[in-house]
């Protein structure tokens, strides 16, 4: 919990005292991403679904998760002797199958013949994941880098080298999206 515990939020001091604390919670969640069991079949010796996923979510969006990853590759990355920020990456897409529920990002890929969704990954030359995007699997591959990049250059301000697995335009030469 030592490495985790500075990048999750602080618990608020006002309101009804916690009763789960958040190791509790975090184990919850590693079980639901590891073993992938609905939310619901949560085991009883973890907190109640409905407040794991609470806390879930609100990580989410609060950007937790993000500062939690960035931290974990940099201590990987610096203990594998590396520098803490990558120079080169690599971006791939992977289109995948999901149930009925809708959504904006829900669609059909007819080049893969799949119904769900598709992600877009840039990953550094270790295999760590530096960003991450869904779109629905309409979008070309070529549309789906722009928003994967948005913002790149303030992000990762060593990346200089990318790798794809198709021809794309990147404009005047730059590797990144304005």
């Amino acid at each position: 919990m030592g490495l985790l515990e500075p990048h999750l939020p602080a618990q608020k001091v006002t309101g009804r005292p916690k009763s789960h604390s958040f190791r509790e919670i975090l184990d919850a969640i590693f079980y639901i991403l590891r073993s992938g069991c609905p939310w619901r079949l949560l085991p009883h010796d973890f907190p109640p679904w409905k407040t794991v996923f609470h806390y879930f979510r609100a990580w989410r969006i609060d950007g937790t998760w993000e500062r939690v990853n960035r931290a974990i590759r940099k201590r990987l990355r610096a203990r594998s002797g590396r520098n803490t920020e990558p120079s080169a990456g690599i971006v791939d897409s992977q289109s995948v199958k999901t149930t009925g529920v809708g959504g904006e990002e829900r669609g059909y890929d007819g080049g893969k013949k799949i119904k769900g969704r598709k992600r877009h990954l840039l990953v550094d030359t270790e295999g760590f994941v530096l960003k991450a995007k869904v779109h629905s699997p309409k979008v070309l591959d070529q549309e789906g880098l722009k928003p994967l990049l948005e913002r790149g250059e303030e992000q990762f301000l060593r990346l200089q080298h990318l790798w794809l697995d198709a021809p794309t335009e990147i404009v005047s030469g730059k590797l990144w999206v304005e």
